[in-house]
């Protein structure tokens, strides 16, 4: 289980990498990024987080990593969105 990683946690300079609407989008994401080692902050409405619902923007939330690895989960991100990335095979 990934551990939910604050801007405490870290005495990296945070930057903004995107903007999620969705709790799902948003928990995909930050896992997909810290299983990668990059660390991950949430800043955001906690309507979503009471509430558990997005409408027009209302309660969206923005991703940040620290700023020397921005570039770095941005690769990331777009070789997922292109299909470049392999699970490889369990071991039997």
């Amino acid at each position: 289980m990934f551990k939910n990683l604050t801007m405490e946690d870290h005495d990296a300079d945070y930057v903004p990498l995107m903007i999620t609407q969705g709790y799902l989008e948003e928990e995909q994401i930050r896992s997909f990024l810290e299983a990668n080692g990059i660390p991950t902050a949430k800043v955001g409405e906690a309507v979503r987080d009471l509430y558990g619902f997005t409408l027009d923007g209302l309660a969206a939330a923005s991703i940040q990593v620290p700023r020397e690895l921005v570039e770095v989960a941005r690769e990331l991100l777009d070789k997922a969105n292109r299909g470049e990335l392999e699970i490889p095979d369990p071991i039997e």
